[in-house]
């Protein structure tokens, strides 16, 4: 375990609290931070964490944060807060209402941990993204937006869906926004090292495709009320495994692009090198012309959302 580590976890619904648990079961960090609206709720789960944590025999600590003060000292910090997606909701009508919460936050983070890395789980992921790097003026490395790992794994998961074999040996890649733009990239998925194009046709993988792309709105129609948060924590646990004990491993993630495949000053996901400096270095792949044509599509997309924001001043800080 890595000893003195601390993570702050913002928001306390489904997922921030299933981000938390899972930090604590795990013991990649000694200290964990939840805050939320409620301080009596997140007093309360972080009570039980801590004595879930006893039960795994580990040495985490989760405790309630009142105030934003609360962060200082964190390693990292996981946005979480926001409004959730309904039915028939896109992530573009979330915008504006979810762009004032990670400001708020942003701004606090930008004051009370100002050497954190900050990990952006709210919706629309890239926008916010952009939000908090303009908001608290962190270098692009240390804000990262977790899109792509849910995106792949989603993938890897309907891939065995339709194959019925290979478990757990699935490495599926996401590029592009998270949501109806996303750019699956079957190029770039194996099978235990075997190419999906090698294993199934061109129809099955269009369709294995579309169904990533709608993932998440699928579980919200069948939910009902809210959204995905076991794939989307688990996803974001991996990110903070890969920060704290320094692995340097390579996942897809949304950061701010500096001449990447062609693009700078926007958010996307992109393959990224992730240790303890954040996302250490991005990862140029060659690309099809198609999929070079629906990234270009993807990254319009958050474009669009950025204007809207630049348009009413939104970035203007008081």
């Amino acid at each position: 375990m890595a000893k003195g580590k601390k993570v702050t976890v913002i928001g306390t619904g489904n997922f921030g609290s299933t981000v938390a648990f899972l930090l604590a079961m795990n013991g990649v960090c000694h200290n964990i931070i939840l805050r939320g609206r409620n301080y009596n709720v997140a007093k309360g789960k972080a009570l039980d964490m801590s004595q879930a944590a006893n039960a795994a025999r580990q040495h985490t600590v989760v405790k309630a944060g009142k105030g934003p003060e609360s962060m200082v000292d964190s390693d990292v910090v996981v946005i979480t807060a926001g409004a959730p997606r309904t039915p028939g909701m896109s992530r573009d009508d979330l915008l504006f209402k979810n762009a004032e919460i990670v400001k708020k936050y942003a701004l606090e983070i930008k004051k009370y941990a100002p050497d954190s890395i900050v990990i952006v789980v709210s919706n629309p992921l890239d926008a916010m993204t952009y939000v908090v790097l303009k908001v608290t003026g962190f270098p692009r490395e240390r804000v990262l937006g977790m899109a792509g790992i849910l995106d792949s794994a989603r993938m890897a998961h309907f891939i065995f869906e339709k194959l019925e074999y290979g478990a757990g040996q699935i490495r599926a890649t996401v590029m592009g926004g998270h949501g109806d733009t996303m750019v699956p990239l079957p190029k770039f998925t194996t099978v235990a090292g075997v190419p999906i194009e090698d294993l199934l046709d061109s129809d099955e993988i269009g369709e294995i495709v579309q169904k990533t792309r709608n993932g998440g709105a699928e579980i919200v129609n069948l939910l009902g009320d809210g959204s995905a948060y076991y794939a989307p924590a688990k996803s974001t646990l991996v990110m903070i495994e890969a920060i704290l004990r320094d692995t340097n491993q390579i996942h897809s993630c949304a950061v701010m692009l500096e001449n990447n495949y062609g693009y700078s000053d926007i958010v996307s996901g992109v393959p990224v090198m992730i240790g303890a400096g954040g996302a250490e270095q991005v990862i140029q792949m060659t690309l099809k012309p198609l999929q070079i044509t629906r990234f270009k599509n993807s990254v319009a997309a958050v474009q669009e959302m950025v204007d809207k924001l630049e348009k009413i001043k939104f970035f203007d800080i008081k």
